[in-house]
Protein backbone atom coordinates (compact mmCIF):
# COMPACT_ATOMS: atom_id res chain seq x y z
CA UNK A 1 0.00 0.00 0.00
CA UNK A 2 1.32 3.42 -0.92
CA UNK A 3 2.24 5.71 1.94
CA UNK A 4 0.97 9.23 1.51
CA UNK A 5 3.42 11.87 2.68
CA UNK A 6 2.10 15.01 4.30
CA UNK A 7 3.96 18.20 5.07
CA UNK A 8 3.93 19.74 8.53
CA UNK A 9 1.57 22.45 7.29
CA UNK A 10 -0.83 19.84 5.89
CA UNK A 11 -0.86 17.92 9.15
CA UNK A 12 -1.46 21.15 11.04
CA UNK A 13 -4.47 21.84 8.88
CA UNK A 14 -5.82 18.34 9.57
CA UNK A 15 -5.37 18.73 13.32
CA UNK A 16 -6.75 22.25 13.33
CA UNK A 17 -3.76 23.69 15.20
CA UNK A 18 -0.68 25.77 14.46
CA UNK A 19 2.76 24.24 14.15
CA UNK A 20 5.53 25.44 16.41
CA UNK A 21 8.89 24.62 17.95
CA UNK A 22 9.00 23.02 21.39
CA UNK A 23 8.82 25.52 24.22
CA UNK A 24 11.21 25.50 27.15
CA UNK A 25 10.26 23.03 29.84
CA UNK A 26 8.64 24.71 32.84
CA UNK A 27 8.40 22.88 36.12
CA UNK A 28 5.09 22.96 37.95
CA UNK A 29 3.46 20.94 40.70
CA UNK A 30 0.12 19.29 39.94
CA UNK A 31 -2.06 17.56 42.49
CA UNK A 32 -4.87 15.54 40.83
CA UNK A 33 -7.92 14.47 42.70
CA UNK A 34 -8.44 10.99 41.81
CA UNK A 35 9.02 20.79 13.01
CA UNK A 36 11.55 21.16 11.02
CA UNK A 37 10.89 17.70 9.64
CA UNK A 38 7.87 16.63 7.65
CA UNK A 39 5.36 14.18 9.06
CA UNK A 40 4.06 11.45 6.76
CA UNK A 41 0.64 10.10 7.67
CA UNK A 42 0.57 6.45 6.68
CA UNK A 43 -2.52 5.03 5.06
CA UNK A 44 -1.47 1.56 6.18
CA UNK A 45 -4.24 -0.03 8.30
CA UNK A 46 -3.58 -1.23 11.83
CA UNK A 47 -3.17 -4.89 10.99
CA UNK A 48 -0.44 -4.16 8.43
CA UNK A 49 2.11 -3.21 11.11
CA UNK A 50 4.63 -6.07 11.43
CA UNK A 51 4.13 -8.23 14.52
CA UNK A 52 7.89 -8.47 15.11
CA UNK A 53 9.09 -4.99 16.08
CA UNK A 54 12.55 -3.63 15.45
CA UNK A 55 15.01 -4.23 18.32
CA UNK A 56 16.21 -1.51 20.68
CA UNK A 57 14.54 1.37 22.46
CA UNK A 58 11.75 3.48 21.03
CA UNK A 59 14.11 6.24 19.96
CA UNK A 60 16.49 3.74 18.36
CA UNK A 61 13.65 2.16 16.40
CA UNK A 62 12.28 5.51 15.25
CA UNK A 63 15.78 6.71 14.35
CA UNK A 64 16.42 3.59 12.26
CA UNK A 65 13.02 3.35 10.56
CA UNK A 66 11.74 6.91 10.50
CA UNK A 67 8.39 5.49 11.67
CA UNK A 68 6.42 6.15 14.86
CA UNK A 69 3.88 3.41 15.64
CA UNK A 70 0.74 4.72 17.34
CA UNK A 71 -1.39 2.29 19.33
CA UNK A 72 -5.07 3.22 18.99
CA UNK A 73 -8.43 1.89 20.16
CA UNK A 74 -11.44 0.76 18.17
CA UNK A 75 -14.39 2.38 19.92
CA UNK A 76 -13.18 4.90 22.53
CA UNK A 77 -15.00 7.83 20.92
CA UNK A 78 -14.00 10.67 20.96
CA UNK A 79 -10.58 9.83 22.42
CA UNK A 80 -9.38 7.09 20.06
CA UNK A 81 -11.54 5.19 17.60
CA UNK A 82 -11.87 4.02 14.00
CA UNK A 83 -14.21 5.75 11.56
CA UNK A 84 -14.38 4.80 7.90
CA UNK A 85 -11.27 2.67 8.36
CA UNK A 86 -9.17 5.52 9.78
CA UNK A 87 -7.91 5.82 13.39
CA UNK A 88 -8.79 9.21 14.84
CA UNK A 89 -9.72 11.08 17.99
CA UNK A 90 -8.49 13.55 20.58
CA UNK A 91 -5.76 11.25 21.93
CA UNK A 92 -4.66 10.30 18.41
CA UNK A 93 -4.27 13.96 17.46
CA UNK A 94 -2.19 14.55 20.60
CA UNK A 95 0.05 11.65 19.59
CA UNK A 96 0.45 12.99 16.06
CA UNK A 97 1.93 16.12 17.62
CA UNK A 98 4.24 14.00 19.79
CA UNK A 99 5.36 12.09 16.69
CA UNK A 100 6.41 15.38 15.12
CA UNK A 101 8.36 16.25 18.26
CA UNK A 102 10.20 12.91 18.16
CA UNK A 103 11.11 13.53 14.53
CA UNK A 104 12.44 16.98 15.34
CA UNK A 105 14.43 15.65 18.28
CA UNK A 106 16.02 12.93 16.16
CA UNK A 107 16.53 15.38 13.27
CA UNK A 108 14.74 13.05 10.89
CA UNK A 109 14.27 14.18 7.33
CA UNK A 110 10.78 12.72 7.33
CA UNK A 111 8.75 11.08 10.09
CA UNK A 112 6.08 8.56 9.16
CA UNK A 113 3.23 7.31 11.32
CA UNK A 114 1.61 3.88 11.24
CA UNK A 115 -1.15 2.54 13.44
CA UNK A 116 -1.71 -0.63 15.45
CA UNK A 117 -5.03 -1.52 17.04
CA UNK A 118 -4.74 -2.30 20.77
CA UNK A 119 -7.32 -3.26 23.37
CA UNK A 120 -7.67 -2.64 27.09
CA UNK A 121 -6.04 -6.03 27.66
CA UNK A 122 -3.24 -5.82 25.07
CA UNK A 123 -2.08 -2.20 25.23
CA UNK A 124 0.63 -2.54 27.90
CA UNK A 125 2.00 -5.75 26.39
CA UNK A 126 2.25 -3.93 23.06
CA UNK A 127 4.35 -1.18 24.66
CA UNK A 128 6.62 -3.59 26.52
CA UNK A 129 7.20 -5.69 23.39
CA UNK A 130 7.99 -2.61 21.33
CA UNK A 131 5.01 -3.18 19.03
CA UNK A 132 3.78 0.38 19.60
CA UNK A 133 5.80 3.48 20.44
CA UNK A 134 2.95 5.62 21.79
CA UNK A 135 -0.30 4.27 23.25
CA UNK A 136 -2.94 6.80 22.36
CA UNK A 137 -6.29 5.70 23.72
CA UNK A 138 -8.28 6.29 26.88
CA UNK A 139 -5.69 5.05 29.34
CA UNK A 140 -5.64 6.12 32.98
CA UNK A 141 -2.33 6.84 34.68
CA UNK A 142 -2.17 4.70 37.85
CA UNK A 143 0.59 3.56 40.19
CA UNK A 144 0.14 -0.09 39.20
CA UNK A 145 0.44 0.73 35.51
CA UNK A 146 3.54 2.84 36.11
CA UNK A 147 5.23 -0.43 37.09
CA UNK A 148 4.97 -1.41 33.43
CA UNK A 149 4.93 1.79 31.35
CA UNK A 150 5.66 5.50 31.59
CA UNK A 151 3.04 8.26 31.26
CA UNK A 152 3.25 11.86 30.22
CA UNK A 153 1.10 14.79 31.43
CA UNK A 154 -2.64 14.09 31.51
CA UNK A 155 -4.52 15.53 28.53
CA UNK A 156 -7.97 14.59 29.88
CA UNK A 157 -9.60 13.79 33.22
CA UNK A 158 -12.65 11.53 33.28
CA UNK A 159 -14.74 9.90 36.00
CA UNK A 160 -16.24 6.42 36.18
CA UNK A 161 -20.05 6.19 35.99
CA UNK A 162 -22.76 3.81 34.75
CA UNK A 163 -25.01 3.85 31.66
CA UNK A 164 -28.46 2.21 31.84
CA UNK A 165 -31.66 2.18 29.81
CA UNK A 166 -33.65 5.38 30.31
CA UNK A 167 -36.91 3.62 31.12
CA UNK A 168 -35.38 1.71 34.03
CA UNK A 169 -35.89 3.14 37.56
CA UNK A 170 -32.17 3.54 38.23
CA UNK A 171 -30.46 6.76 39.30
CA UNK A 172 -27.67 5.50 41.56
CA UNK A 173 -25.67 2.33 42.13
CA UNK A 174 -27.83 1.36 45.13
CA UNK A 175 -30.75 0.92 42.72
CA UNK A 176 -28.83 -1.87 40.96
CA UNK A 177 -28.67 -4.21 43.95
CA UNK A 178 -28.93 -7.84 42.80
CA UNK A 179 -28.41 -6.92 39.12
CA UNK A 180 -25.79 -7.89 36.54
CA UNK A 181 -23.51 -5.11 35.33
CA UNK A 182 -20.64 -5.03 32.86
CA UNK A 183 -17.35 -3.25 32.40
CA UNK A 184 -14.49 -3.67 29.95
CA UNK A 185 -11.82 -6.25 30.77
CA UNK A 186 -8.43 -4.77 31.63
CA UNK A 187 -9.76 -1.38 32.74
CA UNK A 188 -9.73 0.39 36.09
CA UNK A 189 -13.52 0.51 35.94
CA UNK A 190 -14.03 -3.14 36.90
CA UNK A 191 -12.12 -2.63 40.14
CA UNK A 192 -13.77 0.70 40.90
CA UNK A 193 -17.23 -0.77 40.27
CA UNK A 194 -16.57 -3.72 42.60
CA UNK A 195 -15.12 -1.39 45.24
CA UNK A 196 -18.02 1.05 45.03
CA UNK A 197 -20.57 -1.76 45.26
CA UNK A 198 -18.84 -3.23 48.30
CA UNK A 199 -18.63 0.17 49.99
CA UNK A 200 -22.36 0.74 49.47
CA UNK A 201 -23.23 -2.90 50.38
CA UNK A 202 -24.68 -3.42 46.92
CA UNK A 203 -24.69 -6.98 45.55
CA UNK A 204 -23.89 -7.00 41.83
CA UNK A 205 -22.53 -9.51 39.35
CA UNK A 206 -19.90 -8.03 37.03
CA UNK A 207 -19.46 -9.39 33.50
CA UNK A 208 -16.19 -8.43 31.72
CA UNK A 209 -16.75 -7.21 28.15
CA UNK A 210 -14.19 -7.59 25.39
CA UNK A 211 -14.35 -3.88 24.56
CA UNK A 212 -16.46 -0.79 25.21
CA UNK A 213 -18.76 -1.40 22.25
CA UNK A 214 -19.60 -4.90 23.46
CA UNK A 215 -20.35 -3.80 27.03
CA UNK A 216 -22.50 -0.92 25.80
CA UNK A 217 -24.31 -3.26 23.42
CA UNK A 218 -25.18 -5.54 26.31
CA UNK A 219 -27.06 -2.67 27.97
CA UNK A 220 -28.92 -1.89 24.75
CA UNK A 221 -29.90 -5.54 24.28
CA UNK A 222 -30.84 -5.99 27.94
CA UNK A 223 -28.23 -8.65 28.65
CA UNK A 224 -26.99 -6.52 31.56
CA UNK A 225 -28.62 -3.69 33.49
CA UNK A 226 -25.69 -1.29 33.34
CA UNK A 227 -22.24 -0.72 31.89
CA UNK A 228 -19.59 1.02 34.01
CA UNK A 229 -16.99 3.05 32.15
CA UNK A 230 -15.43 6.51 32.01
CA UNK A 231 -18.14 9.12 31.60
CA UNK A 232 -16.70 10.68 28.45
CA UNK A 233 -16.73 7.30 26.71
CA UNK A 234 -20.27 6.61 27.87
CA UNK A 235 -21.48 9.92 26.47
CA UNK A 236 -19.66 9.18 23.22
CA UNK A 237 -21.24 5.74 22.91
CA UNK A 238 -24.64 7.14 23.83
CA UNK A 239 -24.38 9.98 21.30
CA UNK A 240 -23.43 7.60 18.48
CA UNK A 241 -26.32 5.24 19.30
CA UNK A 242 -29.34 5.39 17.00
CA UNK A 243 -31.63 6.40 19.88
CA UNK A 244 -29.51 8.22 22.48
CA UNK A 245 -32.64 9.22 24.39
CA UNK A 246 -33.12 5.55 25.30
CA UNK A 247 -30.01 5.59 27.50
CA UNK A 248 -28.91 7.63 30.51
CA UNK A 249 -25.72 7.98 32.56
CA UNK A 250 -26.33 7.65 36.29
CA UNK A 251 -24.65 7.80 39.67
CA UNK A 252 -22.00 9.92 41.30
CA UNK A 253 -18.43 9.65 39.97
CA UNK A 254 -16.84 6.49 41.38
CA UNK A 255 -13.27 7.49 40.48
CA UNK A 256 -11.19 10.21 38.88
CA UNK A 257 -9.39 8.98 35.73
CA UNK A 258 -6.46 11.07 34.41
CA UNK A 259 -5.88 10.02 30.78
CA UNK A 260 -2.32 10.21 29.48
CA UNK A 261 -0.22 8.89 26.60
CA UNK A 262 1.75 5.79 27.62
CA UNK A 263 5.16 4.68 26.35
CA UNK A 264 8.17 2.62 27.42
CA UNK A 265 9.68 2.98 30.89
CA UNK A 266 13.27 3.70 31.86
CA UNK A 267 13.92 6.02 28.91
CA UNK A 268 14.61 9.51 30.31
CA UNK A 269 15.42 10.96 26.90
CA UNK A 270 12.10 9.80 25.41
CA UNK A 271 10.14 11.01 28.43
CA UNK A 272 11.80 14.42 28.31
CA UNK A 273 10.83 14.87 24.65
CA UNK A 274 7.24 13.70 25.17
CA UNK A 275 6.72 15.80 28.31
CA UNK A 276 8.18 18.89 26.65
CA UNK A 277 5.79 18.52 23.72
CA UNK A 278 2.78 18.18 26.03
CA UNK A 279 3.84 21.33 27.87
CA UNK A 280 4.22 23.13 24.55
CA UNK A 281 0.72 22.09 23.51
CA UNK A 282 -0.66 23.31 26.82
CA UNK A 283 1.26 26.59 26.97
CA UNK A 284 0.38 27.55 23.37
CA UNK A 285 -3.24 26.45 23.96
CA UNK A 286 -3.03 24.09 21.00
CA UNK A 287 -4.30 21.37 23.33
CA UNK A 288 -7.35 23.51 24.06
CA UNK A 289 -8.01 23.84 20.32
CA UNK A 290 -7.72 20.07 19.90
CA UNK A 291 -10.15 19.65 22.79
CA UNK A 292 -12.66 21.98 21.15
CA UNK A 293 -12.31 20.07 17.87
CA UNK A 294 -13.32 16.76 19.43
CA UNK A 295 -15.70 17.81 22.22
CA UNK A 296 -17.54 20.93 21.04
CA UNK A 297 -17.80 20.40 17.27
CA UNK A 298 -19.35 17.72 15.00
CA UNK A 299 -17.06 14.70 14.67
CA UNK A 300 -16.92 11.68 12.32
CA UNK A 301 -18.48 9.45 11.33
CA UNK A 302 -22.01 10.69 12.10
CA UNK A 303 -21.33 14.35 12.75
CA UNK A 304 -22.39 14.14 16.39
CA UNK A 305 -21.45 16.96 18.76
CA UNK A 306 -20.80 15.94 22.37
CA UNK A 307 -21.12 19.55 23.50
CA UNK A 308 -18.73 18.97 26.40
CA UNK A 309 -16.97 22.06 27.69
CA UNK A 310 -13.57 21.39 29.23
CA UNK A 311 -14.10 20.05 32.78
CA UNK A 312 -13.05 22.39 35.58
CA UNK A 313 -10.70 19.75 36.97
CA UNK A 314 -8.87 19.53 33.64
CA UNK A 315 -8.78 23.33 33.30
CA UNK A 316 -7.16 23.58 36.73
CA UNK A 317 -4.68 20.76 36.10
CA UNK A 318 -3.47 22.34 32.85
CA UNK A 319 -2.48 25.46 34.79
CA UNK A 320 0.24 23.39 36.46
CA UNK A 321 1.18 20.66 33.94
CA UNK A 322 2.83 17.65 35.56
CA UNK A 323 2.77 13.87 35.25
CA UNK A 324 2.27 13.53 39.01
CA UNK A 325 -0.79 11.46 39.94
CA UNK A 326 -1.31 10.50 43.61
CA UNK A 327 -2.51 6.95 43.00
Amino acid sequence: MKVKAMTVATVGKRLGVRMGMSAAVLVFAFCAVGGDSALAQSAVPSQSVPSSPSPGTTLQRVQASGVVVIGHRESSLPMSYVANGTPMGYSVDVCLQIAQALGRHLKLRETKVTYRLVTSSSRFDAIEKGEVDLECGSTTNTAARRERVAFTIAHFIASSRIVVQSDKPYSRIEDLDGKTLASTAGTTNIDSLAREAATKSVRVRIEPARDHAEGFGWVVSGKVEGFAMDDVLLYGLRASHGKPQDLKVIGKPMTIEPYAVAFERHNPELKAVVDAELRRLIQTRELHRLYDKWFTQPIPPQGINLGMRMPHLLVDSLKYPSDYVPQ
